[in-house]
């Protein structure tokens, strides 16, 4: 455990949330902040960017960074960027929260540990207990990770149903450096109105085409206008492929009016304010394999 000394001192810095695809980094981090902040889907490559997600308390405040997973089975230039954005993260922050689920480590699991840097402390965290259906293998499974890396913290938890999230939150305090928030209190995440605009809108494209979309969409934000309490947003989602346009459209035009429609409810609860979204569907081929495309779509790394 780290030292304590100045238990009463306000603490405040950065802990970078960190895994393969799909073992609830992003549903962590919601559930963590409060709000959704994160998109979530059980597609891998859902989250693209480093997400910050703020969470202040009266004793510390905690910037959770949400990071892609760490790919290691495609080649592609979107892939590259998001592997580029975990390691620069993970070289950033004050404590890191490694997430594997419940008795199951891969050898991507493994992979992702390998780049866990020496100097910054790791708290494990086991998502995802609620599923064990004999909850006797937990304790054998927790000795085994303890012999893997000498962790800081092993947290056991469910993050969908926020169970023992509160004693990840009392095991990562003593890691965050005393000190000033470093954001303002009210804020719940570091992104812009257009951003989260456009991972609304992407997650619902995921989650409404389900299996037969292949990862090769973006969403671009082409305007964004505030007047007062309403949003006017125009929006286009950039696929790959002509058919890929086809099917997001979907007949009679009936799926993409889904997808708008739930994005903008969405948007509208987070910003408290009317929206009105508009959504086009266009063809860019090659689009995740040019860097110089992805930086126009608002990529970095």
């Amino acid at each position: 455990m780290n030292d304590t000394s100045s238990a009463s001192a306000f603490r405040a810095g950065y802990a970078a949330i960190v895994g393969r695809p799909n073992v609830g980094k992003s549903t962590l981090t919601n559930r963590l902040v409060g709000h959704k902040v994160s998109i979530v889907s059980r597609k891998q490559q859902t989250t693209r960017h480093r997400v910050h997600g703020i969470l202040t308390t009266d004793r510390a405040q905690f910037v959770f960074v949400d990071t892609p997973g760490f790919q290691t089975r495609h080649k592609r230039a979107l892939n590259r960027l998001m592997n580029r954005t975990v390691t620069q993260a993970l070289s950033e922050v004050d404590v890191i929260v490694f997430v594997i689920e419940a008795c199951r480590f891969t050898a991507e699991d493994a992979q992702v540990m390998d780049l866990l840097p020496e100097h910054v402390p790791v708290v494990l965290v086991i998502n995802k207990v609620d599923r064990l259906k004999d909850k006797k293998l937990l304790l054998p499974f927790i000795a085994e990770m303890a012999q893997r890396r000498p962790f800081a913290e092993i947290v056991p938890l469910s993050a969908e149903k926020d169970e023992h999230t509160d004693e990840l939150l009392r095991a990562l305090e003593p890691y965050l450096p005393e000190g000033e928030p470093i954001y303002d209190p009210d804020m719940i995440t570091d992104r812009s109105e257009r951003f989260l605009a456009a991972e609304y809108l992407r997650e619902k494209v995921f989650r409404l085409v389900g299996d037969e979309l292949p990862y090769g969409i973006a969403v671009e934000i082409e305007r964004y206008e505030t007047e007062g309490n309403l949003r006017r947003i125009y929006a286009s989602v950039i696929v790959e492929r002509e058919p890929h346009k086809a099917i997001i459209i979907g007949r009679g035009g009936e799926r993409i009016k889904r997808i708008a429609t739930e994005a903008r409810q969405e948007l509208e609860n987070l910003l408290e304010a009317r929206v009105y979204l508009e959504v086009w569907v266009k063809v860019r081929s090659g689009w995740a394999d040019d860097e110089q495309a992805l930086r126009s779509l608002g990529y970095d790394g």
